[in-house]
């Protein structure tokens, strides 16, 4: 059998993994109670002060180590993100709840893609990244849809970026918004959990409602993350329609059916909260490391580069996740 590693990968692995500790517990401190910044959030930014204020012959031994994590340590993150979720996640709230989280997915992905593309003149893969961030469950969506489309990393940490400054506002908006909606406490968890970007934000705008309201804005978001699967496979399919050569279409995204599989797992198998716990503890350290070798990568000149229109996409995407999930939640939820 191969080996995975070597030992020059040991210096960039030892250093992702030591900041994505560091992040982990520095997101859990009072000064975030209120900011609910996610470790990965936390992970890229550190990240990106590492590449851009070290010297560059320290980044040459840490470079093997650190793609490493960006590719082979990303994925298995993203499949161990399945032990979060169940597939009785999807029956307790109901078809409609189901209903809105699919129609909002699509019309945020269609939307974006088409006006990233095509009105605000922005590459592809820059436009899907934005797309998958805003429309299904933030910066861990970002990088999923990156392991299927292999983007470049300055477009990553652009998606990322208008995960945290859309997402971060929303969670201050949302409570604001509450009492002019008139919807119910339920309702109101719903359109939360059907419009807001990372999971963090989703908990620190519905709690500030009510606890009712965090509990279905939770439920609703999960329904989301489930359908980061069939999202990823449907991507994959369409990029490997593309090619031709045998490489390509090798490019397929295994990973999101082991990811599937963790899902149905967790539906059969009951994990006790301790090991549960654990388990989900040990992912955000893992998509950590990966996030900040992915700041690491990313330089302050390639995001200048990118220039304001990605910025603006995420806007527009954003307004229309506050307007247009207000109204599907006043029809499908009220």
């Amino acid at each position: 059998m191969p080996k995975l590693i070597n030992r020059g990968m040991i210096p960039g692995l030892a250093t992702a993994f030591l900041a994505a500790i560091a992040v982990w517990q520095l997101a859990t401190l009072p000064w975030n109670h209120s900011l609910q910044l996610s470790a990965l959030t936390l992970a890229i930014v550190l990240g990106m002060a590492v590449g851009n204020l070290t010297p560059p012959a320290w980044l040459a031994g840490v470079t093997t180590g650190l793609r490493f994590t960006q590719q082979k340590i990303l994925r298995l993150g993203i499949i161990l993100y399945g032990v979060r979720l169940t597939v009785q996640d999807l029956f307790h709230l109901g078809p409609r709840a189901l209903l809105l989280d699919v129609i909002v997915i699509t019309a945020i992905l269609s939307l974006g893609y088409c006006l990233g593309t095509r009105v605000f003149g922005i590459d592809r893969d820059t436009a899907l990244l934005v797309s998958c961030g805003a429309g299904i469950c933030g910066a861990a969506a970002v990088l999923a849809t990156d392991r299927v489309i292999e983007s470049e990393s300055h477009k990553v940490s652009v998606a990322v970026a208008t995960v945290v400054v859309f997402g971060t506002f929303g969670m201050f908006l949302y409570p604001f918004l509450y009492p002019l909606t008139h919807l119910t406490e339920h309702a109101f968890g719903i359109y939360v959990g059907a419009t807001v970007h990372e999971v963090a934000q989703v908990v620190a705008a519905a709690r500030a409602v009510g606890s009712q309201a965090a509990d279905t804005a939770v439920i609703t978001k999960m329904l989301r993350v489930v359908l980061l699967a069939p999202v990823l496979m449907f991507i994959g399919r369409l990029r490997g329609s593309r090619s031709t050569g045998a490489a390509e279409r090798m490019a397929f995204p295994w990973f999101v059916l082991w990811f599937a599989a963790v899902i149905i797992a967790q539906s059969v198998v009951h994990l006790s909260p301790p090991l549960k716990g654990k388990l989900i503890d040990l992912d955000t350290i893992l998509l950590s490391a990966a996030m900040f070798a992915l700041g690491v990568s990313t330089r302050w000149n390639q995001l200048k580069e990118a220039g304001p229109r990605p910025l603006l996409l995420a806007s527009t995407l954003f307004v229309v996740l506050v307007s247009g999930g207000y109204a599907l939640t006043s029809v499908l939820a009220p």
